[in-house]
């Protein structure tokens, strides 16, 4: 990747972002907690490293030991599939552990322990990763017009600046998946993500799409099969779902999301009996995480 052109942030603005030290910044890296990419002499930070690093300040000044600290967020940052956006996830300290929720899930990153939901977050102490990305979008636009401006950036460079704006700022994100296929059309993860902010934005028709030519560029892979069946229930065709689910599934036979939505769909199209089976299969899979 030609990072040198791609979206990034220097010491400098990391530091005025998270209201530390560059000192401090560099004190992180020196310690491990992270491994951004360099320009010469110079740091080059991504938004998840953003991420990390207000994730690490919190949780030290919180008291929790540096190497809990370390070692979490290093799970972390695997746990979190590539190509999915930061922006809902809430990192917090709690009775000495590192607990990240995203949604309704609720998880220990240095256990991979699952924990109950919780009804209401707001009244948990901790970092919001939607703060840090109101803060960083002016950034991460003016990243983006300085690469439109260069011109030297192939379609996985666009793909990887889309990724890394989705928490921060959707519209680039999008002009960056957009940019990415022009250059290569059989770029799958870019239309899976394209289609993502699509569907997220209220046009599953335009998803589906993407979805489609992501699936049959990658059959194997559950993730479109997976997305494209949620698009076409939103679209109001079940059995089309189904077959998607079912892709999904026999790609990935631990998709739990996948068997639950069968569930639904079975009893919906009234196949009791294999909406069963689907939720047992949902609830095992569940179990065990």
């Amino acid at each position: 990747m030609n990072r040198a052109a791609a979206a990034g942030y220097s010491t400098d603005d990391v530091a005025r972002l998270l209201g530390v030290d560059p000192h401090r910044v560099r004190s992180f890296v020196a310690a491990g907690f992270l491994a951004p990419r360099r320009e010469g002499r110079a740091f080059r930070f991504s938004f998840q490293d953003l991420v990390i690093l207000r994730a690490a300040h919190g949780l030290l000044d919180a008291g929790i030991p540096p190497q809990r600290v370390k070692s979490a967020l290093a799970r972390l940052r695997r746990q979190l599939p590539r190509g999915r956006s930061l922006a809902a996830v809430r990192i917090t300290p709690e009775g000495g552990q590192v607990v990240v929720r995203d949604g309704t899930d609720v998880w220990e990153p240095e256990s991979g322990q699952r924990q109950l939901p919780y009804p209401d977050f707001a009244g948990f102490e901790g970092f919001a990763v939607a703060e840090l990305a109101e803060r960083a979008a002016p950034h991460a636009r003016r990243a983006v017009a300085e690469a439109e401006r260069r011109g030297d950036l192939d379609a996985e460079d666009w793909y990887e600046v889309g990724w890394d704006l989705e928490a921060t700022a959707l519209d680039e994100a999008e002009r960056a998946y957009r940019r990415a296929l022009r250059l290569d059309p059989g770029h799958a993860d870019a239309h899976v993500n394209l289609g993502r902010l699509l569907h997220a934005a209220g046009d599953a028709a335009a998803a589906e799409a993407h979805y489609r030519q992501a699936s049959a560029l990658r059959p194997a892979d559950a993730t479109p099969a997976y997305n494209l069946g949620v698009a076409l229930q939103d679209l109001g065709r079940p059995r089309e779902a189904l077959t998607a689910y079912r892709s999904a599934v026999a790609s990935d036979p631990a998709f739990a999301d996948a068997w639950f939505n069968l569930a639904g769909l079975h009893s919906q199209l009234g196949d009791p009996a294999a909406a069963l089976r689907s939720l047992k299969r949902y609830r095992d899979l569940v179990r065990r995480r």
